[in-house]
């Protein structure tokens, strides 16, 4: 045997990706700070254009009324599909939240009112899924350039604007049918 063999593994996971044992870490009031690339949030893939990027932020565990609390906030840039124009577009993203963690649906009932119930069965969560529950929250549901922002529409395909109309006429499909139904 040489003196440098090495051991082959699979790599270990990151922490944010591990569940965590929510009573614990509200009982020490401890605090957790992430760098989460976007492509290890698999539930967000779907409505990325790409998954360059990660989201930043910090998540501090506290208990409240007897429930294990979490308070986040992150903050990143995601690049979505604008559905006009179906090109890239980068999206800021800067959300906090405070949700209470609870074992059971049973056990909802008792989370405070100011805070939303995410379930944490066993009572253990990871990091990684409160953050990408917040960024399916955060981030549109359709995502659009904004006004005066370059969105590429053909001129064909961009709407018409207020009082255009196509060919100058109004189009009536039905306006023969009152003639067809006066003869019968």
């Amino acid at each position: 045997m040489s003196p440098l063999d090495t051991y082959h593994t699979r790599p270990m996971s990151p922490p944010w990706s591990k569940p965590l044992d929510v009573d614990r870490l509200a009982e020490a009031e401890a605090d957790v700070d992430f760098d989460v690339p976007l492509a290890e949030l698999p539930r967000l893939r779907a409505q990325l254009a790409n998954v360059a990027g990660e989201v930043h932020g910090h998540v501090h565990f506290r208990r409240v009324a007897s429930i294990p609390v979490a308070e986040l906030l992150l903050q990143g840039t995601a690049r979505l599909v604008c559905q006009r124009c179906l090109g890239a577009m980068a999206v800021e993203v800067e959300a906090t939240a405070e949700v209470g963690l609870v074992a059971t649906e049973a056990d909802v009932s008792r989370v405070p009112e100011e805070l939303e119930p995410v379930l944490a069965p066993e009572g253990r969560i990871s990091v990684g899924e409160l953050i990408e529950e917040e960024l399916l929250l955060t981030l549109p549901i359709v995502p659009l350039h904004a006004e005066g922002d370059a969105c590429n529409v053909a001129p064909a395909v961009a709407p018409l604007a207020q009082g255009e109309r196509e060919g100058g006429e109004t189009q009536k499909p039905f306006a023969q049918l009152a003639e067809l139904l006066k003869r019968q």
